[in-house]
């Protein structure tokens, strides 16, 4: 596991939020993929992540048993977790129709880190 700094800490350990539209990744469209910060499994790709226009990144799929729904203590939404090391990623949303796949994950980039693809 990696250390954290307090603002990291604030995010994932505390289930804090980032700022909306202040998000290093929110107009990211680069190739690659995108790991938790705090243990680095890979969470999300690339090519799942989409325009949505809410303040922070959205993906609509997620890498195969590494994020985990809970929900949340507002007993409204439902949080998403690093199924590995349990960090705050953010929260997950149905119904909105936005993709042909019908889910938003939308996750704070403090959450994350971005590992590029060499082939770019």
């Amino acid at each position: 596991m990696k250390s954290l700094t307090k603002e990291e800490k604030s995010v994932i350990e505390n289930k804090g939020t980032e700022k909306p539209f202040t998000c290093e990744y929110r107009n990211h469209f680069k190739k690659g993929k995108y790991i938790c910060r705090k243990c680095e499994a890979t969470l999300y790709r690339s090519k799942d992540k989409f325009k949505s226009d809410c303040g922070w990144p959205s993906f609509d799929d997620e890498m195969k048993g590494v994020v985990k729904r809970v929900p949340d203590a507002d007993g409204v939404r439902t949080e998403i977790i690093c199924a590995n090391c349990g960090a705050h990623l953010g929260h997950v949303f149905e119904g909105e129709k936005l993709t042909d796949k019908n889910v938003r994950h939308c996750v704070n980039s403090i959450s994350l880190e971005f590992i590029g693809d060499e082939k770019q």
